[in-house]
């Protein structure tokens, strides 16, 4: 299929390009070069289409307002404590753009950069590459890196390949926010994780301890399906990562989900250890997003396959050192309708 692509803004002194995917059941995709970001999501319903994600409706707001809406986020998701970490015998410093620690990879991230962008009409996909340099936020060694999404009927897939030339930690994230149904918030979703069987604990700065603890029989076993709200119907909120069974099927989603009127069903599969789910605590937008929506606390859901959170400093978490004979490779799919 023709892949549609434009010119959405500037930043830094360079040209921000979107693509637009269409699949052959009728879904749209548009993806920015700036972060990789999915910034427009739709799906056709009874009586025409329905917006899925979170995002704003031109790239201008993005920069100063998302809180990595659709983005890819890295080099290395989530929290590192202190924003530092030992290689080698080497101590590296980053930037800590959130209290003392780093997140998603620093303030001038993956997430933040102006990707370059090739389409692929064949595979219905957008590729994008970017390299980054040696002490990029404080983190050693240049990595090239490739993402690509790829649109056939209701399913977006995506694969990150990372190629350092020396070892460094990598672990990216999607960090795309999902809103499924008509409401503002998404508290009346129902989710279901079923591999998901642990949790890594964390502190009040929401850094992991080293401690992993079992799901079953506290609030946040999602193993079965059910809304983001206690029995009494109070809203929960959750901002943790989730420990995956191992050996799962290859071909069972560890994610399923679907809006409050039932019209829509998500599922996501990954070959990742780990899933961040997120459902917008933090989140307070100033500016109007899609349809003229306001994004505050509980507007959408994050499904965010990952390796384990602070893993750099956590010697029994899956290792995250990625080398030049063992680079870092990412998939996962998702797929709505």
């Amino acid at each position: 299929m023709t892949i549609k692509v434009g010119g959405a803004g500037d930043f830094g002194g360079r040209r921000v390009d979107e693509a637009a995917l269409e699949s052959e059941s009728g879904v749209f995709v548009h993806l920015m070069n700036w972060g990789v970001t999915v910034r427009d999501w739709r799906v056709p319903v009874e009586g025409g289409q329905r917006q899925v994600v979170l995002g704003f409706e031109d790239f201008d707001p993005y920069p100063e307002h998302s809180p990595h809406l659709g983005s890819l986020a890295g080099r290395v998701a989530n929290r590192i404590a202190g924003g530092r970490f030992s290689l080698d015998g080497v101590w590296y410093q980053l930037d800590r753009n959130e209290g003392g620690n780093c997140l998603h990879g620093g303030s001038e991230g993956l997430g933040r950069q102006v990707w370059e962008m090739e389409t692929d009409s064949a595979a219905n996909a957008v590729c994008f590459s970017h390299k980054s340099p040696d002490g990029a936020m404080g983190f050693p060694g240049n990595v090239a890196f490739s993402a690509t999404y790829a649109l056939s009927g209701h399913r977006l897939s995506l694969e990150i390949v990372g190629m350092p030339d020396r070892p460094t930690p990598i672990s990216l994230v999607q960090h795309i926010y999902f809103n499924l149904g008509l409401a503002g918030s998404v508290l009346d979703h129902r989710v279901e994780m079923p591999y998901s069987v642990a949790r890594t604990e964390t502190d009040d700065d929401l850094v992991a301890t080293g401690v992993i603890r079992p799901v079953q029989g506290t609030e946040f076993d999602f193993r079965s399906g059910r809304p983001l709200r206690d029995a009494a119907g109070k809203p929960q909120s959750f901002d943790l990562n989730y420990v995956l069974a191992t050996g799962r099927p290859a071909e069972a989603p560890v994610v399923v989900a679907s809006g409050e009127d039932g019209a829509l069903g998500l599922r996501l599969w990954t070959d990742r250890p780990g899933l961040q789910f997120y459902n917008s605590v933090w989140t307070d937008i100033a500016v109007p997003g899609h349809g003229g929506r306001r994004y505050g606390r509980h507007s959408g859901l994050c499904f965010e396959d990952q390796m384990w959170p602070d893993a750099v400093n956590q010697p029994h978490f899956p290792d995250i050192i990625c080398t030049p004979d063992r680079p870092y490779r990412h998939w996962c799919a998702i797929e709505i309708g």
